[in-house]
């Protein structure tokens, strides 16, 4: 019998994508859905960035575009890094990919052999753990937990390390948490890393201006670690971009190059006005970027008030990205209508049904006491999603 590779057959599919049809399917029946379960601005594009892309087909660059990007656009970045994060890095060690999401694939597929271990922090971005499958590798999950922000230490990452491991994952800001590492208990990983030869980070950073600490710290800045890291980034978050499809891994250039090597047999270069728009996102005024941000902030007052105050839910106050992750096993085990919720997806999906607000359950994290929630919508959606959230929790027993 024909069968699909067991490549694919390791790989399991996204909850947020599955949330995200389901709550669409109810939407085409008529069903008044607040979907509060994919990581998306609300935004639109700014216009300025509109309006390069629009003057881009205008002058006709419709034609494959180089494989690592061009060259316009990675020194945009180039000058973005050193601008912005006190980084000096080269074009040549500069590849713009289809989104963050195929810079992370791209950098766990070059750098990662069968039986290689990757750590990655729970709770963590669902694609994280299937990149490293896909790569042949071993995920190593470390669960961090609500009591400690949901950061891991540098001790849990030291007692995890094997001869096999390969590669680190932090993601700060972080999805599903919203958690932002410090400067201090970033240096307290370098120096982890530091010690053990060929081990490597994945810095995932495309949450980097929706930041409520008052400045973004990479884990590239410490002395030994550029050399070390792979910082990702995109134009999706900040620029309210997702669309357009533009990410960017920054690294030393040996591992960009096998990227691009890589990325020239399976999608070439990305869409040549959708880099003519992110060129100009980085290059115009980022008063937007800023814009968007106090707005991500009021919202994200707001979610917590309204989340504290629902009895049963334990709440943390995330420091940056889009997402409050509560903890919600208190509810396991309760019923109503002949349901038992015994887990976070049951929860997601009873809320989905029974309050038709899509959330995505912490399983899929890595954290099955919690449940996502992304406040990147409206105050007028968060204020109806959390009334109905509440009542349908209060409705268990």
């Amino acid at each position: 019998m024909a069968q699909l590779s067991q490549r694919l057959m390791r790989l399991a599919p996204s909850a947020t994508l599955v949330m995200s049809q389901k709550s669409s399917e109810m939407k085409a029946q008529g069903i008044d859905v607040i979907n509060l379960s994919v990581g998306e601005p609300d935004f639109n594009t700014p216009d300025g960035i509109k309006e390069s892309a629009k003057q881009a087909i205008d002058d006709n660059w419709s034609k494959y575009s180089p494989v690592p990007g061009y060259p316009a656009l990675r020194q945009a970045i180039v000058e973005k890094l050193k601008r912005e994060n006190g980084l000096s890095y080269s074009p040549s060690e500069i590849l713009v990919s289809n989104g963050a999401k195929q810079a992370v694939c791209n950098t766990m597929l070059a750098l990662v052999d069968d039986g290689d271990e990757v750590i990655i922090p729970a709770p963590y971005w669902v694609s994280y753990p299937q990149m490293a499958k896909l790569a042949g590798g071993t995920p190593v999950i470390v669960p961090t937990g609500f009591g400690q922000d949901f950061k891991m230490t540098a001790k849990q990452l030291e007692d995890a390390i094997t001869p096999r491991t390969r590669l680190l994952v932090i993601c700060s800001p972080s999805n599903p948490t919203g958690s932002v590492y410090t400067k201090e208990e970033l240096r307290a990983l370098a120096d982890v890393v530091l010690s053990h030869d060929d081990l490597f980070v994945i810095a995932d950073e495309i949450y980097e201006h929706i930041n409520y600490t008052g400045s973004h710290e990479s884990i590239a800045q410490f002395e030994g670690m550029k050399e070390r890291t792979i910082i990702i980034n995109g134009v999706s978050k900040a620029y309210a971009m997702t669309g357009w499809r533009i990410g960017y891994m920054a690294g030393p250039e040996w591992i960009v190059k096998g990227c691009n090597k890589l990325q020239g047999q399976y999608t070439s270069g990305a869409c040549s006005v959708s880099q003519k728009a992110a060129e100009a996102a980085y290059t115009q005024s980022q008063l937007c970027v800023e814009e968007m941000r106090q707005a991500f902030e009021r919202r994200r007052d707001l979610i917590v008030e309204l989340a504290r105050d629902i009895p049963g839910l334990e709440v943390n106050r995330p420091e940056g990205a889009f997402y409050l992750f509560p903890k919600c096993n208190s509810f396991y085990g309760k019923s109503y209508g002949g349901k038992t919720i015994n887990n976070s997806t049951e929860l997601a999906l009873y809320l989905l049904e029974e309050a038709h607000v899509a959330t995505v359950g912490g399983d899929a994290f890595g954290d099955p006491e919690c449940f996502r929630m992304s406040y990147a919508t409206s105050d007028d959606n968060i204020r109806e999603a959390l009334r109905r959230i509440r009542q349908a929790l209060e409705q268990l027993e």
